[in-house]
Protein backbone atom coordinates (compact mmCIF):
# COMPACT_ATOMS: atom_id res chain seq x y z
CA UNK A 1 0.00 0.00 0.00
CA UNK A 2 2.57 2.45 1.05
CA UNK A 3 3.05 3.42 -2.52
CA UNK A 4 4.32 7.07 -1.23
CA UNK A 5 8.04 7.39 -1.11
CA UNK A 6 10.01 10.28 1.17
CA UNK A 7 10.86 12.23 -1.99
CA UNK A 8 7.34 12.54 -3.33
CA UNK A 9 6.44 16.23 -4.43
CA UNK A 10 4.32 18.13 -6.42
CA UNK A 11 2.66 21.34 -6.42
CA UNK A 12 1.39 23.04 -3.16
CA UNK A 13 -1.09 20.97 -1.25
CA UNK A 14 -4.17 22.02 -1.04
CA UNK A 15 -5.24 22.93 2.84
CA UNK A 16 -7.95 24.81 4.62
CA UNK A 17 -11.82 24.59 5.73
CA UNK A 18 -14.74 26.02 4.55
CA UNK A 19 -14.60 29.75 3.38
CA UNK A 20 -15.36 31.92 0.31
CA UNK A 21 -12.91 33.72 -1.44
CA UNK A 22 -14.64 37.00 -3.23
CA UNK A 23 -14.58 40.53 -2.10
CA UNK A 24 -12.64 43.99 -2.03
CA UNK A 25 -9.14 43.88 -0.42
CA UNK A 26 -10.70 45.48 2.76
CA UNK A 27 -13.99 45.87 4.68
CA UNK A 28 -15.36 48.28 7.65
CA UNK A 29 -15.70 46.54 10.56
CA UNK A 30 -19.35 47.93 10.81
CA UNK A 31 -22.25 45.08 10.72
CA UNK A 32 -22.56 43.64 6.93
CA UNK A 33 -25.97 42.53 5.77
CA UNK A 34 -26.73 38.91 5.16
CA UNK A 35 -26.58 38.53 1.63
CA UNK A 36 -28.83 36.38 -0.34
CA UNK A 37 -28.64 32.49 0.13
CA UNK A 38 -26.76 30.26 -2.60
CA UNK A 39 -28.96 27.91 -3.30
CA UNK A 40 -33.13 27.21 -4.34
CA UNK A 41 -33.87 26.79 -0.83
CA UNK A 42 -36.53 29.47 0.56
CA UNK A 43 -34.07 32.31 2.12
CA UNK A 44 -34.92 33.72 5.58
CA UNK A 45 -36.14 36.73 5.84
CA UNK A 46 -33.52 39.48 7.09
CA UNK A 47 -35.34 40.10 10.70
CA UNK A 48 -36.19 36.46 11.74
CA UNK A 49 -34.21 35.65 14.14
CA UNK A 50 -32.00 31.83 13.03
CA UNK A 51 -33.57 29.03 13.14
CA UNK A 52 -32.97 25.66 15.76
CA UNK A 53 -30.66 23.28 13.86
CA UNK A 54 -28.99 24.77 11.05
CA UNK A 55 -25.32 24.78 9.91
CA UNK A 56 -22.80 27.26 9.50
CA UNK A 57 -20.33 27.16 7.09
CA UNK A 58 -17.15 29.49 6.29
CA UNK A 59 -17.31 29.91 2.64
CA UNK A 60 -13.55 29.96 0.81
CA UNK A 61 -15.13 30.81 -2.70
CA UNK A 62 -16.98 34.14 -1.30
CA UNK A 63 -16.64 36.78 1.58
CA UNK A 64 -19.36 34.75 3.50
CA UNK A 65 -20.72 32.09 6.07
CA UNK A 66 -23.64 30.76 5.14
CA UNK A 67 -26.76 28.75 7.30
CA UNK A 68 -27.61 26.04 5.88
CA UNK A 69 -30.52 23.54 6.49
CA UNK A 70 -29.55 20.03 6.44
CA UNK A 71 -32.53 19.32 4.44
CA UNK A 72 -33.06 21.80 2.46
CA UNK A 73 -29.55 23.78 1.42
CA UNK A 74 -28.67 27.26 2.20
CA UNK A 75 -31.04 29.45 3.33
CA UNK A 76 -28.72 32.85 4.20
CA UNK A 77 -25.69 34.17 4.21
CA UNK A 78 -23.43 37.32 6.00
CA UNK A 79 -20.65 38.68 4.96
CA UNK A 80 -17.63 38.16 7.46
CA UNK A 81 -14.34 39.20 5.54
CA UNK A 82 -12.19 38.48 2.56
CA UNK A 83 -11.48 34.66 2.24
CA UNK A 84 -12.66 33.23 5.21
CA UNK A 85 -10.85 29.92 6.17
CA UNK A 86 -12.02 28.75 9.77
CA UNK A 87 -14.63 29.37 12.19
CA UNK A 88 -15.51 28.81 16.11
CA UNK A 89 -18.68 29.00 17.61
CA UNK A 90 -17.92 30.94 20.97
CA UNK A 91 -20.32 30.59 24.12
CA UNK A 92 -22.03 33.81 23.46
CA UNK A 93 -23.25 32.42 20.59
CA UNK A 94 -21.21 34.60 18.42
CA UNK A 95 -19.03 33.06 15.64
CA UNK A 96 -15.36 33.76 15.07
CA UNK A 97 -14.38 33.70 11.68
CA UNK A 98 -10.81 33.67 10.07
CA UNK A 99 -10.01 35.67 7.34
CA UNK A 100 -7.71 37.13 5.50
CA UNK A 101 -8.06 40.60 7.01
CA UNK A 102 -8.88 39.37 10.78
CA UNK A 103 -11.29 38.07 12.49
CA UNK A 104 -14.98 38.90 12.31
CA UNK A 105 -17.27 38.75 14.62
CA UNK A 106 -20.95 37.28 13.45
CA UNK A 107 -23.94 37.22 15.65
CA UNK A 108 -25.53 33.60 14.94
CA UNK A 109 -28.60 34.55 16.22
CA UNK A 110 -29.41 38.06 14.13
CA UNK A 111 -27.10 36.83 11.36
CA UNK A 112 -25.13 40.42 11.40
CA UNK A 113 -21.83 41.16 11.06
CA UNK A 114 -20.56 42.93 14.64
CA UNK A 115 -16.93 43.60 14.13
CA UNK A 116 -13.62 42.93 12.00
CA UNK A 117 -10.88 42.74 14.02
CA UNK A 118 -7.78 43.23 12.20
CA UNK A 119 -4.50 40.78 12.09
CA UNK A 120 -1.76 42.63 14.23
CA UNK A 121 0.63 41.32 12.34
CA UNK A 122 1.25 42.24 8.54
CA UNK A 123 0.44 39.72 6.06
CA UNK A 124 0.59 41.53 2.95
CA UNK A 125 -2.72 42.89 0.41
CA UNK A 126 -6.01 40.61 1.58
CA UNK A 127 -6.26 38.35 -1.53
CA UNK A 128 -8.05 34.81 -2.48
CA UNK A 129 -6.06 31.52 -2.59
CA UNK A 130 -4.58 28.76 -1.27
CA UNK A 131 -1.18 30.89 -0.56
CA UNK A 132 -3.01 33.75 0.85
CA UNK A 133 -1.49 35.98 4.07
CA UNK A 134 -3.97 36.19 6.77
CA UNK A 135 -5.90 33.60 9.46
CA UNK A 136 -6.41 30.11 8.77
CA UNK A 137 -6.95 28.00 12.09
CA UNK A 138 -8.78 29.32 14.72
CA UNK A 139 -10.19 28.09 18.20
CA UNK A 140 -11.82 28.67 21.33
CA UNK A 141 -10.46 28.71 25.18
CA UNK A 142 -12.76 26.12 26.80
CA UNK A 143 -14.04 29.27 28.69
CA UNK A 144 -13.89 31.37 25.66
CA UNK A 145 -12.26 34.30 27.00
CA UNK A 146 -9.63 33.96 24.09
CA UNK A 147 -9.64 33.36 20.49
CA UNK A 148 -6.46 31.93 18.71
CA UNK A 149 -6.15 32.31 15.39
CA UNK A 150 -3.03 30.76 12.87
CA UNK A 151 -1.68 33.70 10.99
CA UNK A 152 -0.16 32.87 7.64
CA UNK A 153 2.45 35.07 7.13
CA UNK A 154 3.31 34.43 2.69
CA UNK A 155 7.15 33.43 2.34
CA UNK A 156 7.83 33.54 6.53
CA UNK A 157 6.99 31.27 9.28
CA UNK A 158 3.34 31.98 10.82
CA UNK A 159 1.92 33.41 13.94
CA UNK A 160 -0.58 32.72 16.70
CA UNK A 161 -2.45 35.92 17.38
CA UNK A 162 -4.51 35.65 20.50
CA UNK A 163 -7.37 37.23 20.92
CA UNK A 164 -9.22 38.62 23.92
CA UNK A 165 -12.79 38.22 23.24
CA UNK A 166 -14.19 40.42 25.70
CA UNK A 167 -12.26 43.56 24.58
CA UNK A 168 -12.26 42.25 20.72
CA UNK A 169 -8.54 42.84 20.14
CA UNK A 170 -5.33 41.00 20.12
CA UNK A 171 -3.27 40.82 23.24
CA UNK A 172 -0.83 38.26 22.18
CA UNK A 173 1.48 37.39 19.00
CA UNK A 174 3.79 34.30 19.33
CA UNK A 175 6.02 32.76 16.67
CA UNK A 176 4.26 29.24 14.83
CA UNK A 177 5.50 27.21 11.88
CA UNK A 178 4.93 27.66 8.53
CA UNK A 179 0.91 28.08 7.16
CA UNK A 180 -1.14 26.93 10.38
CA UNK A 181 -3.48 25.13 8.84
CA UNK A 182 -5.18 24.04 12.53
CA UNK A 183 -5.30 24.82 15.62
CA UNK A 184 -6.47 22.84 18.19
CA UNK A 185 -6.48 23.25 22.44
CA UNK A 186 -5.98 20.99 25.15
CA UNK A 187 -9.00 19.80 26.77
CA UNK A 188 -7.92 21.89 30.02
CA UNK A 189 -7.28 24.88 28.40
CA UNK A 190 -3.49 24.96 29.71
CA UNK A 191 -1.98 24.06 25.57
CA UNK A 192 -2.61 25.17 22.15
CA UNK A 193 -1.63 23.20 19.29
CA UNK A 194 -0.77 24.74 16.18
CA UNK A 195 -0.08 22.75 13.24
CA UNK A 196 2.14 24.20 10.49
CA UNK A 197 1.53 23.02 7.53
CA UNK A 198 4.83 24.15 5.47
CA UNK A 199 7.08 23.14 8.17
CA UNK A 200 6.36 20.09 9.09
CA UNK A 201 5.37 20.57 12.89
CA UNK A 202 3.03 21.22 15.97
CA UNK A 203 3.86 24.21 17.60
CA UNK A 204 2.69 23.72 21.41
CA UNK A 205 2.12 27.31 22.94
CA UNK A 206 1.38 27.46 26.84
CA UNK A 207 -1.52 29.36 27.66
CA UNK A 208 -0.82 32.57 29.82
CA UNK A 209 3.23 32.25 29.28
CA UNK A 210 2.61 32.22 25.54
CA UNK A 211 5.48 29.94 25.07
CA UNK A 212 6.21 28.04 22.08
CA UNK A 213 7.97 24.58 21.98
CA UNK A 214 8.66 22.92 18.39
CA UNK A 215 7.53 18.96 17.62
CA UNK A 216 8.07 17.94 14.11
CA UNK A 217 5.87 15.35 12.68
CA UNK A 218 7.27 14.37 9.59
CA UNK A 219 6.67 10.52 9.10
CA UNK A 220 8.22 10.42 5.60
CA UNK A 221 10.46 13.07 6.57
CA UNK A 222 10.94 16.37 5.29
CA UNK A 223 12.82 15.93 1.94
CA UNK A 224 11.27 18.34 -0.82
CA UNK A 225 10.45 20.77 1.47
CA UNK A 226 7.70 23.09 0.62
CA UNK A 227 7.08 21.26 -2.51
CA UNK A 228 6.34 17.93 -0.66
CA UNK A 229 2.86 16.74 -0.75
CA UNK A 230 3.60 14.67 2.36
CA UNK A 231 3.02 17.34 5.09
CA UNK A 232 0.34 17.84 8.25
CA UNK A 233 -2.91 19.32 7.64
CA UNK A 234 -4.80 19.08 10.45
CA UNK A 235 -4.87 17.56 13.97
CA UNK A 236 -7.47 16.53 16.82
CA UNK A 237 -6.99 16.09 20.27
CA UNK A 238 -7.91 12.52 21.17
CA UNK A 239 -10.02 13.13 24.78
CA UNK A 240 -9.06 9.41 26.12
CA UNK A 241 -5.42 10.30 26.94
CA UNK A 242 -4.98 14.33 24.84
CA UNK A 243 -2.77 12.98 22.31
CA UNK A 244 -2.60 14.41 18.53
CA UNK A 245 -3.92 12.29 15.96
CA UNK A 246 -2.53 13.47 12.60
CA UNK A 247 -3.07 11.34 9.20
CA UNK A 248 -1.27 11.40 6.33
CA UNK A 249 -2.14 10.23 3.16
CA UNK A 250 -3.91 6.76 4.17
CA UNK A 251 -0.99 5.26 5.36
CA UNK A 252 0.18 6.25 8.62
CA UNK A 253 -1.45 8.19 10.97
CA UNK A 254 1.07 10.09 13.76
CA UNK A 255 0.24 9.71 17.38
CA UNK A 256 1.47 12.69 19.27
CA UNK A 257 2.46 13.15 22.58
CA UNK A 258 2.65 16.96 23.27
CA UNK A 259 4.23 16.54 26.71
CA UNK A 260 7.02 14.12 25.71
CA UNK A 261 7.00 15.45 21.87
CA UNK A 262 7.30 11.59 21.12
CA UNK A 263 5.63 10.33 17.61
CA UNK A 264 4.39 7.13 17.23
CA UNK A 265 3.15 5.98 13.70
CA UNK A 266 0.13 3.40 13.12
CA UNK A 267 -1.12 2.17 10.01
CA UNK A 268 -4.21 3.31 8.03
CA UNK A 269 -5.98 1.84 5.07
CA UNK A 270 -7.25 4.39 2.85
CA UNK A 271 -4.34 5.01 0.83
CA UNK A 272 -5.24 8.27 0.16
CA UNK A 273 -4.07 11.84 0.58
CA UNK A 274 -6.18 13.10 3.49
CA UNK A 275 -6.77 16.26 5.06
CA UNK A 276 -10.25 16.89 7.66
CA UNK A 277 -10.14 14.91 10.31
CA UNK A 278 -12.93 15.25 13.27
CA UNK A 279 -13.66 12.68 16.22
CA UNK A 280 -16.96 11.26 17.72
CA UNK A 281 -17.25 11.15 21.49
CA UNK A 282 -17.19 7.56 21.38
CA UNK A 283 -13.86 7.91 20.15
CA UNK A 284 -13.58 7.16 16.56
CA UNK A 285 -11.72 9.22 13.93
CA UNK A 286 -13.30 10.75 10.76
CA UNK A 287 -10.35 11.54 7.98
CA UNK A 288 -11.47 13.21 4.78
CA UNK A 289 -9.41 11.88 1.49
CA UNK A 290 -9.20 14.04 -0.82
CA UNK A 291 -8.04 11.32 -4.01
CA UNK A 292 -4.71 10.49 -5.31
CA UNK A 293 -2.04 13.07 -5.83
CA UNK A 294 -1.22 11.81 -8.64
CA UNK A 295 -2.96 9.45 -11.28
CA UNK A 296 -2.91 6.27 -10.48
CA UNK A 297 -0.80 6.68 -7.26
CA UNK A 298 -3.73 6.01 -4.79
CA UNK A 299 -7.28 6.00 -4.09
CA UNK A 300 -10.37 8.00 -4.76
CA UNK A 301 -12.07 10.60 -2.53
CA UNK A 302 -13.51 9.12 0.84
CA UNK A 303 -14.40 9.40 4.24
CA UNK A 304 -12.18 6.55 6.41
CA UNK A 305 -14.42 5.94 10.17
CA UNK A 306 -11.40 4.47 12.62
CA UNK A 307 -11.96 2.97 15.57
CA UNK A 308 -10.33 3.13 18.62
CA UNK A 309 -8.74 -0.19 18.00
CA UNK A 310 -7.49 0.68 15.05
CA UNK A 311 -10.30 -1.15 12.38
CA UNK A 312 -10.73 1.37 9.65
CA UNK A 313 -14.07 1.08 7.35
CA UNK A 314 -13.38 3.33 4.28
CA UNK A 315 -16.52 5.07 2.27
CA UNK A 316 -16.07 6.48 -0.76
CA UNK A 317 -16.72 10.17 -1.66
CA UNK A 318 -17.99 11.89 -5.34
CA UNK A 319 -15.21 14.57 -5.77
CA UNK A 320 -12.77 15.63 -3.53
CA UNK A 321 -13.40 17.16 0.03
CA UNK A 322 -11.93 19.46 2.27
CA UNK A 323 -13.38 18.96 5.97
CA UNK A 324 -15.82 16.97 8.63
CA UNK A 325 -17.97 17.50 11.29
CA UNK A 326 -19.89 14.96 13.46
CA UNK A 327 -23.12 14.84 14.61
CA UNK A 328 -23.69 14.05 18.41
CA UNK A 329 -25.10 10.26 17.76
CA UNK A 330 -21.94 9.59 15.83
CA UNK A 331 -24.09 8.15 13.20
CA UNK A 332 -24.03 11.07 10.56
CA UNK A 333 -20.90 12.61 9.10
CA UNK A 334 -21.12 16.70 7.51
CA UNK A 335 -18.97 16.51 5.02
CA UNK A 336 -17.97 19.79 3.29
CA UNK A 337 -17.18 19.80 -0.58
CA UNK A 338 -15.02 23.47 -0.55
CA UNK A 339 -11.33 21.66 -1.56
CA UNK A 340 -9.01 23.85 -1.53
CA UNK A 341 -7.30 22.45 -4.49
CA UNK A 342 -9.05 22.29 -7.88
CA UNK A 343 -12.07 19.63 -7.89
CA UNK A 344 -14.32 21.58 -5.06
CA UNK A 345 -17.52 21.63 -5.29
CA UNK A 346 -20.23 23.87 -3.27
CA UNK A 347 -22.05 21.56 -1.01
CA UNK A 348 -21.89 19.36 1.81
CA UNK A 349 -21.94 15.64 1.75
CA UNK A 350 -24.15 13.85 4.02
CA UNK A 351 -23.19 10.59 5.15
CA UNK A 352 -24.92 7.89 6.97
CA UNK A 353 -21.87 6.57 9.61
CA UNK A 354 -23.46 2.84 10.19
CA UNK A 355 -24.07 2.55 5.75
CA UNK A 356 -22.12 4.57 4.06
CA UNK A 357 -24.98 6.36 2.32
CA UNK A 358 -24.48 9.74 0.79
CA UNK A 359 -26.75 12.16 -0.19
CA UNK A 360 -25.10 15.81 -1.45
CA UNK A 361 -26.48 19.07 -0.14
CA UNK A 362 -25.69 22.52 -2.01
CA UNK A 363 -24.77 25.21 0.40
CA UNK A 364 -22.33 28.29 0.01
CA UNK A 365 -19.70 28.87 -2.28
CA UNK A 366 -16.45 26.38 -1.91
CA UNK A 367 -17.40 25.60 1.75
CA UNK A 368 -14.22 24.51 4.03
CA UNK A 369 -16.42 24.07 7.47
CA UNK A 370 -19.38 24.99 9.25
CA UNK A 371 -21.53 24.68 12.26
CA UNK A 372 -25.47 24.24 13.86
CA UNK A 373 -27.55 26.42 15.62
CA UNK A 374 -30.02 25.34 17.34
CA UNK A 375 -30.92 28.32 19.24
CA UNK A 376 -29.88 29.82 22.73
CA UNK A 377 -26.63 27.80 23.09
CA UNK A 378 -22.74 28.46 24.61
CA UNK A 379 -19.95 27.28 22.69
CA UNK A 380 -19.02 24.62 20.29
CA UNK A 381 -21.22 22.26 21.65
CA UNK A 382 -24.84 21.78 21.95
CA UNK A 383 -27.38 19.67 23.59
CA UNK A 384 -28.71 17.27 21.13
CA UNK A 385 -32.77 18.23 19.92
CA UNK A 386 -35.46 16.65 17.59
CA UNK A 387 -35.13 19.99 15.76
CA UNK A 388 -31.35 19.99 15.28
CA UNK A 389 -29.36 17.33 13.28
CA UNK A 390 -27.94 16.11 16.59
CA UNK A 391 -24.30 16.99 15.53
CA UNK A 392 -21.87 19.55 16.94
CA UNK A 393 -18.35 21.36 16.28
CA UNK A 394 -16.11 18.22 16.74
CA UNK A 395 -13.83 20.26 18.38
CA UNK A 396 -13.69 22.05 21.84
CA UNK A 397 -11.82 25.33 21.20
CA UNK A 398 -10.82 24.17 17.84
CA UNK A 399 -10.46 25.71 14.38
CA UNK A 400 -14.23 24.67 13.05
CA UNK A 401 -14.46 24.79 9.27
CA UNK A 402 -17.77 22.92 9.63
CA UNK A 403 -19.98 23.01 12.66
CA UNK A 404 -23.21 23.27 14.01
CA UNK A 405 -24.63 25.80 15.66
CA UNK A 406 -25.40 24.65 19.54
CA UNK A 407 -29.02 24.17 20.99
CA UNK A 408 -30.90 26.01 23.57
CA UNK A 409 -33.58 24.75 25.82
CA UNK A 410 -36.41 26.94 24.16
CA UNK A 411 -36.98 28.98 21.03
CA UNK A 412 -35.19 30.57 18.74
CA UNK A 413 -33.26 33.88 19.90
CA UNK A 414 -33.48 32.99 23.38
CA UNK A 415 -30.82 34.10 25.74
CA UNK A 416 -28.93 32.87 27.53
CA UNK A 417 -27.58 29.98 25.49
CA UNK A 418 -27.19 26.72 26.96
CA UNK A 419 -25.53 23.83 25.77
CA UNK A 420 -24.05 20.26 27.79
CA UNK A 421 -20.47 20.09 26.25
CA UNK A 422 -19.22 17.22 24.37
CA UNK A 423 -15.79 15.24 25.19
CA UNK A 424 -13.03 16.87 22.82
CA UNK A 425 -12.08 14.66 20.03
CA UNK A 426 -9.18 12.93 19.34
Amino acid sequence: MNRRTRTRTGGALAALAAALLLGACSRPAAPAPPGPAPSAASPLPTSAPTPQGLLLTADFGADTVTFVDPERGAVASVTAGRAPYGLAVGTDGRARVATAEGVAVVDTRTRVRLALIPHRTATGPATDGEYRGGGMGIALSPDGAHAYVGVNVPGAAGVLEVLDTARSEVTAVVPVGRRPFDVDVSPDGAEVYVTGHDSFDVTVVAAGSWSPRRIEVAPYGTEGGLGSWLKPHYAVVRPSDGNLLLPFEGERLAVVDPRTGRTRIEAMTADTHQHGAAATADGRLLVVGTGAVRPGDGRGPSLTVRSPDGAERVYPLRGPHEDVAVSRDGRTAYVTGGYTRDGYWNGITVVDLDTGATRRLAAGARPLGGSCRSGPARGVRHRASPRCPRSATLRVASLVRLAILPLGPGGPGEAPWHQTPLPDPP
